[in-house]
This record gives C-alpha cells, sequence and structure tokens, in this order.
C-alpha cells in the first residue's frame, strides 16, 4: 500500500467534505477514512493532522473530527489613547529605522552601515561561538564589566592611555554610545558634535534630552577653532567625535589638529568621546593611533565597536575611561543589562586573538579598496559632476556633493524606485545642511554591481 497516496486522498476527501459542510459538522470517523481510502489508522491521523494545523478542521478528543467553526471577528481595536499618552515623538527614530530597513528585493544597496555578508568572516566566528558555547563556565555569570581578557584586549588596542579595568563590555557600539551619553550628561545639557556627524549619535543624544551644537569639519576633521569657540559659548563639557573616518563624510583628524583639538577640550574642562567604529576598516596607509593613547588626565572616552568591521551579530563593543567617569559608565551599564551573554564574550577573545583575525582584516583592505574604486569609477562614467571630491581613506561610505538646489531626499526616493538604495545626506546634519549630499556606501554590495547601481542613479536624476 502507498501510504504517500493514502494520506494524500484522505486529505482530499475531507477537504472536499469539510467545503460544502457546515461550521462545526461532525466529519468521518478514523475507522470510516480506514475503510474508504484503505489506509492504516497511522496514516489517516496523519492526515487530519495536518488538516488541523491548516485550521480546516478540529479534532475532539473522544467525540471525533469536525469542520472548525471559524474564529469569530475581533472588533477593531481603538489604540488612539496612546497617541496623548505618548506625547510627541523623538527626532531620528524614523531615520533611524530607514537606515537599517533591509533593501527590498532586486534592489542594489548603496546604503547601510554594515559588511555584506561575503565580507564577513563567519565562518571563523562560527567556529569560536561553538567552542565557546560547548564550555560550560562560558555561561555562567562573569564580571559585570565583562571579561578581563577581552577588556585587556580593548584597552590595548586604545594605546597606552587605558587599562582593562578602565573598560566595560557593552553589547554593540550604539549602546555603548548609549552608555557613554547617559553617564557623563543629564537632560538639558549641551552635547557638541561634528556637522555632519552620526545619525545615530543624533538619536540617542535627543532621546537622552541632551542639546545638540553643531562644529564644521571639512576635509581634515573638525575645526579646532570653531570647536573652542563652541565650548566658550555654550558651556558644553561634552563632544561626540569620530577621529579616523568619521561616518558619513569620511575624513580623518589632520595631525596637526590632534593637539589643538585636545587642547581645546582640555581647556573646557570637557570630555571627549571618540567613537573609533572605523579602525579596521582602513584601506590606505595605516591609521593614527586613537586620541585615547595620548591623553593623561582622563578627558578621552574611548568607545570601540567590532560589529563594523566584522558582522551585525556579533554585539560587542567596549567603552572605557579613566577616574571616576568609568566609575560613572560602568553603573550606567548595570542599570540597562547587568551584563553581556558569556559565550559571545569568549567567542570575541577567542576569534581576535587567533590567526583568523589579522587574514580577515588583510583580506577586508583589499576588498573594500575594490569596492571603493569600482563605485568611483562608475560615478566617473555615469555622474562625472559627481567626482573630484575627498576619497576617504577608509571607512565604508562616500559623502557626494550634490549641484546646488539638488533635494537630496527627493533624490533617494527617486533612487529608490530605479531600484537602487542610497540615503540622503539632510539627516546626518544637526542643525540647517549647508550643502545637498548623499551617503554611498561601497561595502554593501559587490563590485561587480556598482556600475549599474550609479547607472540606476543616474536614472533617479534625470527625473528629479
Amino acid at each position: 500500500m502507498n501510504n504517500g497516496n493514502a494520506r494524500d486522498r484522505v486529505i482530499q476527501d475531507l477537504r472536499g467534505l469539510a467545503a460544502v459542510a457546515a461550521p462545526g459538522a461532525q466529519l468521518p470517523s478514523v475507522r470510516e477514512l480506514t475503510a474508504r481510502h484503505r489506509a492504516s489508522p497511522v496514516t489517516v491521523a496523519g492526515a487530519i493532522r495536518q488538516l488541523v494545523a491548516e485550521g480546516l478542521v478540529e479534532a475532539r478528543s473522544g467525540r471525533g473530527t469536525f469542520v472548525a467553526v471559524p474564529p469569530r471577528p475581533r472588533a477593531t481595536p481603538d489604540l488612539s489613547w496612546q497617541t496623548v499618552a505618548l506625547g510627541p515623538g523623538r527626532p531620528g527614530e524614523e531615520e533611524m529605522q530607514a537606515l537599517l530597513a533591509i533593501p527590498p528585493a532586486g534592489a542594489i544597496p548603496l546604503s547601510g552601515g554594515y559588511l555584506e555578508p561575503e565580507l564577513q568572516p563567519a565562518a571563523a566566528l562560527g567556529v569560536a561561538l561553538t567552542r565557546a558555547a560547548r564550555q560550560p563556565a562560558a555561561w555562567q555569570r562573569g564580571p559585570a564589566q565583562g571579561r578581563e581578557d577581552l577588556r585587556a584586549w580593548f584597552a590595548r588596542e586604545a594605546g597606552s592611555g587605558l587599562r582593562a579595568d578602565d573598560m566595560v563590555i557593552c553589547p554593540g557600539g550604539q549602546a555603548a554610545l548609549s552608555t557613554a551619553l547617559r553617564a557623563l550628561a543629564v537632560p538639558g545639557d549641551t552635547l557638541l558634535v561634528e556637522s555632519p556627524t552620526y545619525l545615530g549619535a543624533l538619536a540617542t543624544a535627543r532621546a537622552a534630552g541632551l542639546r545638540v551644537v553643531p562644529v564644521p569639519v571639512d576635509a581634515d576633521g573638525v575645526r579646532p577653532d570653531q570647536l573652542a569657540a563652541a565650548f566658550a559659548r555654550t558651556g558644553a563639557r561634552l563632544f561626540y567625535c569620530q577621529p579616523l573616518h568619521a561616518n558619513p563624510h569620511g575624513a580623518t583628524l589632520a595631525g596637526n589638529r590632534r593637539v589643538r583639538v585636545a587642547a581645546a577640550v582640555r581647556d573646557a574642562a570637557a570630555f571627549l568621546i571618540e567613537d573609533d567604529y572605523a579602525r579596521d576598516l582602513t584601506i590606505d596607509g595605516e591609521p593614527p593611533p586613537p586620541l585615547a593613547a595620548d591623553d593623561p588626565d582622563g578627558h578621552v572616552v574611548y568607545l570601540r565597536s567590532l560589529t563594523k568591521s566584522t558582522a551585525p551579530g556579533l554585539r560587542v563593543a567596549a567603552v572605557g575611561a579613566r577616574g571616576p567617569a568609568a566609575t560613572r559608565l560602568r553603573t550606567a551599564r548595570l542599570r540597562d543589562d547587568l551584563f553581556v551573554a558569556g559565550p559571545l564574550q569568549q567567542a570575541t577573545i577567542e576569534f581576535v586573538s587567533s590567526p583568523a583575525w589579522s587574514r580577515h582584516r588583510r583580506a577586508l583592505r583589499t576588498a573594500l579598496r575594490a569596492r571603493r574604486e569600482s563605485l568611483l569609477a562608475a560615478l566617473r562614467r555615469h555622474l562625472p559632476d559627481l567626482t573630484g571630491q575627498p576619497v576617504p581613506r577608509g571607512g565604508m561610505h562616500l559623502w557626494v556633493r550634490l549641484p546646488d538646489g539638488t533635494d537630496d531626499v527627493a533624490l533617494a526616493t527617486a533612487a529608490a524606485a530605479e531600484g537602487v538604495v542610497v540615503f540622503p545626506g539632510r539627516p546626518w546634519y544637526p542643525a540647517e545642511p549647508p550643502a545637498p549630499h548623499l551617503r554611498l556606501s561601497y561595502a554593501a554590495a559587490p563590485p561587480d554591481l556598482m556600475d549599474e547601481a550609479v547607472r540606476r542613479l543616474a536614472r533617479a536624476f534625470e527625473s528629479c
């Protein structure tokens, strides 16, 4: 007997009966179906289970099988009260959701802040996590501030200015940034930021109730004279900065400005939050040391994430400071989630301590260079008016100045309709943007798609 065919016959029989019977009507018993289709009771029971899972029939213990009664339609809920209870929305939330949105099928992503899967060391991370998960000690509660060996690794990466005891492990760079802002400021305080700056920093600062004040940047990074003036005018005690391959504009703080920026922060008796997200994303030359490496008096709060240079799922970062600021960072982390999962921490230290980490960084540098050059070549072919701008020596993005009068938001919308995802420049500014820009990411799509992506972007230009 072919049980597969018998099962199908039973299912079709019951479907036909249920289609013409009233809801709640009883269907033939297992015994009847067994005889009718010359099937075993096990086969009949399996067919009934499948139809129960589909919601077509109901099996009532001791009574038999019945045509399912459709659920009573629920009244449309009235959630309008939440509008009053929640109050106004927080600025930046829609932009953050757009930044993290998954591109639609068929679209070429020139936006996003993570490596394309092909560039991620998924196999090496999987091996490290498998080993960690098999060790019972990894599942136990460890130090709230994180594993000592992992903290020591992050401290060494920051230079000689920080020790393991100064660091706190966090579940990703965004969490580390949120911790730093809440630990070092209170609602109503002023936060100075580069303009433009990381969209997530703006959203987090505003959600924390901070007043965000922009400081201009150019091709050499933040302008020290304008930073000193902003400290003097606002009385701010906190400055958020990405000195290396800043997101979105790509500039690296020039060597002759590092001392002047440090002096401006020191003279204001302020903290500088150094977001060193791109240390492993340098393409040309070697990156300068972190500002934290030359900070004897504890003005620099150092933040380093591994997510951008590995994979979105490796939510591991660290934030560090010296003195009472470090105590406040540890306390703030405790209030959030107590500690980061032990297996993830152990897998991370195994990965960054292995030869696979060095191999990944070398391969990543080569791959990012190829993608950056492919994107630049495509721009020269299809949108030559957008070339001739500073090319970042690392990171993931090109910050493209658009012709005056261009509506960057409308252009991004038109590009999406053409099947290429780009991000407008406007949301990256804490105040009015001086000019329209696009942020074009070269890390989220393979080189062989860059030409087609820019071709689609050129069509969007024509339609705007």
